[in-house]
């Protein structure tokens, strides 16, 4: 039997000619990323290994993306702590106010991650770079801290659900609606510890900003991981932005997979998530008036410039409800540039709109837009458990940017026919 596409890069990786699901292997690794709620935590473990140096001072990237620009004491004690260490130890790829993005899009944007890569992250949304067709996927801190030292993690390896995706999106629809509807189509387990693979002629037609959505939601369905294969599109992306050679790889054309699932992206609907689970979904049409306080248009799931591009789409001449605080915040510095120099920014000011920095804080609840009891958000990031973004009487509702916009002009939940 054949291997997946995440197999053969685990084999690889661990100088084995093919591994299976289930195996424990070691492999060693391409990327070692943290961010700053899980880096100092990393450094402390770091320091009881007792070494005085990483494993590669270039394959390491710590990105301040969570608390910054430092919204308290606590977050600046806790950047300082990993500034330090990363000119300690010499890391290359240390980013911050002013240089930093929102770590999942940063990474692909500068060239860090490649197709082909074994990337581990503490930080559970790592699992974005499949998009590239790389492994990528969560750690603890822990590891994280064991790989800087070695450059290795262990695996057990993923057997995969294989996603045949065939068509095309129709007007508005986009990856977060696919990537919703799936989850909430086998659940937030219903690909526990397994890969989550994509192919078919459907993969074609979506942009990488769609690809990035659904493999960075890989998590929220239970996954180890999400990988698309290698095409055009993925070349295009990488090429310009790799600073070294890569590999990439196929899944055999006599791979095993746990199920196979396919899928018509032509009979996707608008899809939004209900709170308090990623996995409660219902068309758009079915959330129709519910009442809302904010709407969050960003994050490593939505502030790549394509979902910025919507979002300007609906808002343009448009004035946002009174009553709700809209925030935008694209993904990176360069795609915040590029939201300029194409007048998107201008029309989100317009519009009523916040523009922030790049930043993670109102994905997680962290700062920048904090829920009060009883409030209730439209938001294009990836998660909508209890408290998420606040108050634990606070509700998320996710959606893709196109109805997120939509929303924040009617005040309600609303698909972008309803303003346009």
């Amino acid at each position: 039997m054949g291997m997946t596409m995440t197999q053969k890069i685990l084999a690889d990786h661990a100088g084995l000619d093919r591994v299976k699901g289930g195996e424990l292997i070691m492999a060693k690794l391409d990327m070692v990323l943290g961010n700053d709620v899980t880096t100092p935590v990393a450094v402390k473990e770091f320091e009881k290994i007792g070494i005085d140096r990483v494993f590669d001072k270039k394959k390491i990237a710590i990105v301040a993306d969570h608390f910054t620009p430092n919204k308290d004491i606590k977050s600046a004690e806790q950047v300082r702590a990993i500034r330090e260490f990363a000119e300690k130890m010499g890391i290359e790829n240390f980013f911050e106010v002013g240089e930093m993005g929102i770590e999942h899009a940063l990474l692909p944007e500068k060239g860090l991650v490649l197709p082909g890569d074994a990337v581990i992250g503490a930080d559970s949304h790592t699992c974005t770079y499949g998009a590239l067709g790389a492994f990528s996927t969560g750690v603890g801190s822990t590891d994280m801290a064991a790989a800087m030292a070695t450059g290795e993690a262990w695996f057990k390896v993923p057997n995969a659900i294989k996603f045949m995706l065939k068509g095309s999106f129709n007007t508005w629809v986009s990856g977060k609606d696919l990537i919703l509807h799936i989850i909430g189509m086998i659940g937030v387990d219903g690909a526990l510890y397994q890969s989550m693979e994509y192919t078919g002629e459907g993969v074609a037609a979506m942009e990488m900003a769609d690809r990035f959505t659904i493999a960075n939601m890989a998590i929220e369905a239970g996954a180890k991981n999400g990988i698309f294969g290698v095409d055009e599109k993925t070349l295009d992306y990488v090429k310009g932005r790799a600073k070294r050679a890569f590999k990439t790889y196929e899944a055999d054309s006599d791979a095993e997979y746990v199920r196979i699932i396919e899928i018509d992206l032509s009979k996707i609907p608008l899809t939004v998530a209900f709170p308090h689970l990623p996995e409660n979904t219902r068309p758009a049409e079915e959330a129709k008036n519910i009442v809302i306080n904010q709407v969050v248009i960003g994050s490593c799931t939505n502030g790549w410039i394509e979902d910025l591009r919507v979002a300007a789409k609906v808002l343009k001449g448009k004035k946002v409800n009174k009553k709700v605080r809209t925030i935008i915040f694209p993904a990176t510095q360069a795609i915040y540039l590029q939201a300029m120099r194409e007048g998107l920014l201008e029309i989100f000011v317009e519009a009523g709109c916040a523009v922030s920095t790049p930043t993670c804080g109102p994905c997680l609840g962290g700062h920048m837009g904090i829920l009060a009891k009883g409030e209730r958000a439209v938001a294009t990031t990836n998660r909508n458990f209890v408290g998420r973004m606040g108050h634990p009487e606070s509700e998320v509702y996710l959606a893709s940017p196109a109805v997120a916009a939509a929303s924040a002009i009617t005040g309600r939940i609303s698909t972008p026919w309803e303003v346009l």
